[in-house]
């Protein structure tokens, strides 16, 4: 006899597309056909117009898909048979789209010439000449790989933004979120350094993202970055002053008041794509213990290695350029060296105020150690350009195409249908490893839970991106302060019951984790435990 679980019981057949949404989809066919050819090198007329023609069919195809998808619907949020599609179910279709991503963040990195990418002597080609036009009226420069690439990231952002809004157009919060992430991915991202880049023409090139900051960009503090800051004259140094002040001064204020939704669900560009393109795949996140457990030392491991990293082509280039600046390299060894010593015995003198921070204190103070011993050991047995006896500049190379490429680019988007769509923000991403530790225990913002009302249906834990088990916080009444949540609001989105509310508090920050609030109901009346 042949066992087979049906995933449904329903014996209705599923509702099929609306015309608009098939006439939305095969505009978006269409575009993405002009985009190949282009690419293969066919001998396309008026290629100016045709990349615009291209970009507007990929948008406008999204947008008349979308309002024929969920206009014509009541009020609600419609995840309507996402484990019986292929797409959104890791079928056939979900490993096609992964294999072809992953092969394009591939050739992205490691092959762009096979993109038609061109060299001194050698103009573009195919799919980099394709847009060609685009870059020289925005940059005045030919296209690079990476221009193609920031612009189909950001028609994919705007585009399924749009889908988004539509899907969740009945949540205030969800539509706002999702502006948030479109404007700054669109102008902060793109458009803006585009334009200081032909504005800025004559000097060295250098990082014009005001949002991208250390750790996530982690070549802020390269030898050559900072050295074509120092001499990108006014603006060069007010962009090293304000990425530092990002760091250091701006990022933790911002997520002391807001927790790390502030930049990983209203700023990021990962997240941007994420919570936009990855929407269909985000009930795929593992929900597993060991998925946890290799969640939390993976990610803590990347921002160790990206500390360790950053320190040593610091102290590198001051190195290299000894008495030449207003800081030396003994000075910024024993200065850092000093900063993590207060900072992890500030943390060791304090733990009894945090409540989830006593069973971590020992891993927490053996990591500062490690940063610390690895920072006087450059001082002490390495040369100007080694860190733990390794070169720095292999060590960056190392964590470039590791981290930098394969993880973030070609795991972290092109496992969007295999694994869920924040696989790198969840396992990889420095930025909101650091973030999720000043989340955690120095942050007002949780998610508060009224356990009385949680009917156990499970919706949250699904469609949580990050894999946190929110039903098993809510059936106790247990705020949810984990360092790996992102805000997105999702989980109190599907709520039908509105147990989870997404807070700022003010008060309890050293209890606000262990606080339960389940009603009891008895002989003697009924409580709030």
């Amino acid at each position: 006899m042949n066992a087979h679980n049906d995933t449904s019981l329903s014996i209705a057949q599923p509702h099929g597309l609306r015309l608009s949404a098939k006439v939305g989809l095969g505009l978006v066919g269409l575009g993405l056909l002009l985009i190949t050819a282009a690419w293969f090198g066919a001998k396309l007329p008026a290629a100016p117009g045709l990349l615009a023609v291209s970009l507007i069919l990929l948008a406008a195809g999204t947008v008349i898909h979308a309002r024929g998808l969920y206009l014509h619907l009541p009020e609600g949020i419609k995840n309507n048979g996402v484990w019986l599609r292929s797409i959104s179910s890791k079928g056939a279709v979900a490993w096609l789209i992964g294999i072809v991503l992953t092969g394009f963040y591939v050739l992205l990195y490691w092959f762009p010439q096979y993109l038609g990418l061109g060299s001194k002597d050698v103009p573009n080609s195919g799919l980099v000449a394709f847009f060609d036009p685009l870059s020289r009226l925005l940059n005045g420069n030919p296209a690079s790989q990476w221009f193609v690439y920031g612009t189909l990231y950001t028609v994919a952002i705007l585009a399924m933004g749009y889908k988004f809004i539509l899907k969740y157009r009945h949540n205030r919060y969800q539509v706002v979120r999702t502006i948030s992430v479109m404007f700054f991915q669109t102008g902060f991202a793109f458009l803006i350094p585009e334009l200081l880049e032909r504005l800025n023409s004559g000097k060295p090139y250098f990082d014009k993202d005001l949002k991208n900051m250390w750790p996530l960009n982690y070549d802020f503090f390269f030898d050559w970055h900072l050295g074509n800051l120092l001499k990108g004259g006014n603006f060069g140094l007010f962009m090293l002053i304000f990425g530092v002040a990002m760091i250091f001064l701006i990022s933790p204020i911002l997520t002391y008041f807001y927790g790390k939704r502030w930049y990983c669900s209203w700023v990021c560009g990962c997240g941007g794509l994420a919570e936009t393109a990855g929407d269909p795949f985000r009930q795929l996140s593992d929900k597993s213990l060991n998925a946890w457990k290799i969640e939390r030392w993976l990610i803590h491991s990347v921002l160790v290695f990206v500390t360790l990293m950053t320190v040593a082509v610091i102290y590198s280039y001051l190195a290299q350029n000894d008495g030449k600046l207003w800081i030396g390299k003994d000075a910024f060894a024993w200065g850092t060296a000093a900063f993590f010593l207060v900072a992890g015995g500030l943390v060791f003198a304090f733990r009894k105020r945090f409540e989830g921070l006593k069973d971590q204190t020992a891993w927490l103070v053996g990591g500062v150690s490690v940063i610390i011993g690895g920072i006087l050991l450059i001082n002490t047995f390495s040369d100007a350009k080694h860190i733990l006896f390794i070169n720095s500049f292999e060590l960056r190379k190392v964590y470039g195409f590791l981290i930098g490429a394969a993880f973030s680019g070609v795991v972290g988007v092109g496992f969007y249908p295999l694994m869920g769509s924040r696989v790198w923000c969840r396992f990889g991403c420095p930025m909101a490893a650091i973030l999720g530790l000043q989340q955690k225990f120095f942050s007002r913002f949780r998610i508060t839970t009224n356990g009385g009302q949680c009917i156990s249906c499970g919706n949250c834990s699904t469609y949580c991106e990050m894999g946190i088990d929110v039903r098993a916080y809510a059936q106790r009444g247990q705020n949810v302060v984990r360092a790996s949540c992102v805000g997105c609001g999702i989980c109190a989105a599907v709520c039908p019951r509105g147990v989870l509310k997404l807070e700022n508090g003010s008060t309890d920050l050293s209890a606000r984790t262990d606080e339960t609030r389940t009603i009891r109901i008895g002989k003697e009346g009924v409580s709030l435990l």
